[in-house]
């Protein structure tokens, strides 16, 4: 378990998670109530892997995609997802078939139709600034990820 106390703590755990090589090709999921700091988080780790420009939340599109360097990025916000055929209308299913980080911030609406998390990253408001924060890494990719950060 982690506690950020500040934003500044989400930045620089998003910084050390976007200096993993290993994460171009992983699956994250953030969860955490509305307001506990899952796009924020977001925010700081596509800044840290060189995204540039607006990054908004994804909430009503569902997905945003963004490029950095050498790298591409899909944002999910399955917060309004609710029609299993959306997944494959949408091209939700190729997308995860092929190469890049995918995010996925309230992954349980559609946790039927996603891969397994590579590392899921819960986030627990316990006041306006301070954050608790449980790490899972059920996959061989996150144990991976876990180990180049704590080294």
């Amino acid at each position: 378990m982690l506690t950020w106390h500040s934003e500044d703590d989400t930045a620089a755990f998003a910084r050390a998670l976007a200096a993993q090589p290993l994460l171009a090709n992983a699956f994250l999921t953030l969860h955490g109530d509305l307001g506990a700091g899952k796009t924020t988080l977001v925010r700081h780790l596509l800044r840290a892997l060189g995204v540039q420009g607006r990054i908004k939340s994804p909430t009503y599109a569902v997905v945003e995609p963004h490029e950095a360097p050498g790298l591409a990025i899909w944002h999910f916000d399955f917060y309004r997802f609710d029609d299993p055929r959306e997944w494959e209308d949408a091209g939700f299913r190729d997308i995860f078939a092929s190469p890049g980080l995918k995010l996925a911030e309230w992954p349980e609406k559609a946790a039927a139709l996603t891969p397994p998390s590579d590392l899921a990253i819960h986030i627990e408001a316990i006041d306006d600034t301070e954050r608790k924060v449980t790490l899972h890494a059920p996959t061989p990719l996150g144990r991976s990820l876990l180990q180049g950060m704590t080294a």
